[in-house]
């Protein structure tokens, strides 16, 4: 029997209201491959976010034979002449998808402004509020009508720089939904309670509220809303709306069941990482698959100011795993060539090993990685000096590198926003030049 397409809106409206039953499960890799392969199927992004200040010396810009170089080896990607440190083997087999900026220079060493200037690409500046990037990216190739939200963060840690992680003057209806959040600054625990942490709680319905019960104390909410915003037009209204109104969609939505991991194979799950950053990179590819523009997922633990040689290579084992399995995973759908990859941190590591065997705060050369879609993969690009250092040739500043995430995503960095200050601030700043190198 001939079967009629059956498009992504109307999908999920059949979810809501039960018409899919107990089969909806067997739709879903169906409905992805379709979105897949869908030529106007917006692009998607998807933040590894290294909490701490990664040691990128001795994972993507190794100084090997140098007093600075430590004691990792350097291992050939599927890139030929691209290298990273030996403990990323299953992420070297994806070389040719990814470059390496290894020019980035930041200036900011402070863990609370640089996370505030990498991820907004702003240092903070008084009652100007700036929205987080993932603000910025969602609100661009978002879906203001989408059951799911546009933004979602996994395990952020927001003690650093609060207003590094959200909206800004965009407003609360661009701001993230947060699952998992930790307050955890040190490397992940396995079997941490994963499946818990990451699920939206309380989207259940009371078993004995009924159908019409809810829809009349939804109408009833609404109403009281309506004439308190009408009577008080402000920030606090709007965000109380925003919030009952997400939470809503989020019931009514088969989507939401995107938050649950338990149907996916234990053999998939094991190549993630039973861990909540490999479980956070899996729920990442599951909200690509649906739809959802900007996802974030956070990996603590890369303060090494003590033992650092230890600490990275036990975090490049969590890495590895889910962020090649991430990769493996969006490939086999058809998900990859549409999605941006960005891992980066707030800064990177001193190449002078202190007393401790530890590596310092050190914004001034370290890298950032792009891979996926809309990323010319295979390559380095910059160099820094033999010690590790500086910057050798042309430094990428901060504004470079958003400008350059925006241009992969098809989206126009010099756009305008209304600011909460009366003035129309660009998506990035104007100092940005895009590295064309690295754009396909």
């Amino acid at each position: 029997m001939a079967t009629l397409p059956v498009n992504r809106r109307d999908f999920i409206r059949l979810g809501a209201v039960g018409a899919l039953g107990s089969s909806m499960s067997g739709w879903l890799p169906a409905l992805a491959a379709e979105a897949a392969a869908n030529p106007a199927r917006k692009r998607s992004c998807i933040l590894l976010w290294m909490t701490g200040g990664p040691a990128t010396i001795d994972l993507f810009d190794l100084k090997v034979g140098h007093e600075n170089g430590g004691p990792f080896r350097e291992i050939q990607t599927a890139a030929s002449g691209l290298k990273f440190g030996e403990h990323l083997p299953k992420l070297a087999r994806h070389g040719n998808e990814i470059a390496v900026v290894r020019s980035m220079s930041t200036k900011e060493g402070d863990h609370g402004r640089a996370t505030y200037y990498l991820r907004t690409g702003n240092l903070p500046m008084g009652a100007l509020q700036f929205p987080t990037i993932g603000s910025l990216i969602s609100k661009e190739l978002g879906d203001a009508t989408a059951e799911l939200p546009n933004f979602v963060s996994v395990s952020p840690f927001r003690l650093f720089s609060q207003g590094a992680y959200g909206p800004g003057f965009l407003g609360p209806q661009y701001a993230p939904l947060v699952v998992g959040e930790s307050n955890n600054f040190g490397a992940p625990r396995p079997n941490d309670n994963a499946d818990l942490l990451l699920k939206v709680q309380d989207l259940e319905r009371p078993t004995d509220v009924t159908d019409v019960q809810a829809e009349a104390r939804l109408d009833l909410l609404g109403d009281l809303e309506r004439g308190f915003s009408n009577e008080r037009p402000n920030l606090v209204a709007q965000s109380h709306h925003t919030a009952y109104d997400r939470a809503v969609r989020l019931m009514q939505s088969v989507g939401a069941k995107a938050f649950d991991l338990s149907n996916e194979p234990d053999k998939l799950r094991d190549s993630y990482g039973r861990n909540l950053f490999g479980q956070g990179c899996l729920l990442a590819r599951r909200l690509v698959e649906r739809g959802v523009p900007f996802i974030e997922v956070n990996l603590s633990g890369w303060d090494t100011h003590a033992n650092n040689h230890d600490q990275v290579k036990n975090l490049a084992g969590y890495l590895d795993a889910a962020w090649s399995s991430l990769m493996n995973d969006l490939k086999a759908r058809g998900l990859l060539e549409s999605t941006t990859i960005v891992w980066m941190g707030e800064f990177g590591r001193t190449p002078k090993i202190n007393q401790g065997r530890g590596r310092d705060h050190y914004p001034n050369a370290w890298s950032a990685v792009l891979a996926g879609g809309g990323i010319k993969g295979g390559q380095a690009y910059g160099k820094t000096s033999p010690d590790g250092t500086t910057v050798e040739g042309t430094a990428t500043m901060v504004p470079d590198l958003l400008a350059t995430l925006c241009k992969a995503l098809g989206i126009n960095h010099s756009k305008t926003n209304h600011s909460n200050v009366g003035r129309p601030i660009r998506i990035v700043d104007k100092s940005a030049k895009v590295i064309e190198e690295v754009v396909a």
